[in-house]
């Protein structure tokens, strides 16, 4: 099966890269769509000057970072929310009202207190990736069986160690859904704001900065396919990754239920 499906991924990528060799001379646009070729070559020269894998890492660095803070802010919310339900009315709406502003909308404020750099680029990140996190959690703490938490505490356990040896044991698939979703949207917001933040930070910009020179500067089509080609392998393979670490945890959660 995993053969097949291998031959089928293959297939449906050479179908696409023979389609858009043909016709890509023949697109109406402003300015010439390149071929196959064309981009093959600009991923060639931008990874051989460094500036791809400079870029690409100065991204990581930022999504790493507001996602760490996400993750540290979500999770201990998450759980106290979820297990304590007064503060869980007393905050929701709060959660849903921040929920809805779009993570591009509060950059001009994060760059106002600030500034244009590493710091503001990350607060859009860990402002995406906070919700999905914090929501799935309370979640899984509701998910969490009854019964299990009423015999922790009738052995006695206190609040901190029920919902550290048993409500977040129970819920951690459903934070691992949050975290896969909150990574997808952090990393989405970080292109967002290098391209909404431009050329300012001059060396230490990530991809979405070299995608604004390309299109702002250099007009050069070819580069910007070439980002937005490596955007998507890489935010399908950090998916991917947290897949994984998904299915570990599928074993435990129906094994227990």
């Amino acid at each position: 099966m995993g053969a097949a499906r291998l031959v089928r991924g293959t297939t449906s990528i050479v179908v696409i890269l023979v389609a858009w060799q043909l016709f890509a001379g023949r697109i109406p646009t402003s300015l010439p769509f390149p071929n196959v070729v064309d981009v093959a070559e600009s991923a060639y020269d931008l990874a051989a000057s460094g500036d791809l894998w400079q870029a690409t890492v100065v991204s990581l660095q930022r999504v790493l970072l507001g996602f760490s803070i996400a993750v540290v802010i979500a999770l201990p919310l998450g759980l106290t929310m979820g297990y304590v339900g007064l503060l869980e009315r007393f905050l929701d709406g709060l959660v849903q009202a921040f929920r809805s502003i779009a993570p591009i909308a509060v950059l001009p404020l994060f760059i106002l207190w600030f500034g244009q750099g590493d710091v503001a680029a990350a607060s859009v990140v860990a402002y995406a990736a906070v919700f999905p996190i914090l929501i799935n959690t309370i979640a899984g703490v509701h998910s969490t069986e009854t019964r299990l938490v009423d015999a922790a505490r009738t052995l006695g356990l206190g609040h901190r160690h029920v919902l550290t040896h048993v409500v977040l044991p129970g819920c951690t698939p459903q934070v691992m859904t949050g975290m896969r979703l909150g990574m997808g949207l952090a990393w989405g917001s970080i292109i967002a704001a290098e391209l909404a933040v431009g050329a300012k930070t001059g060396a230490s910009g990530g991809i979405g900065q070299l995608m604004f020179i390309s299109y702002a500067y250099q007009t050069d089509v070819s580069a910007l396919i070439v980002y937005m080609i490596v955007v998507g392998l890489l935010g399908f393979g950090i998916d991917a990754l947290f897949r994984t670490f998904g299915r570990k945890w599928e074993p435990q959660r129906r094994s227990s239920s």
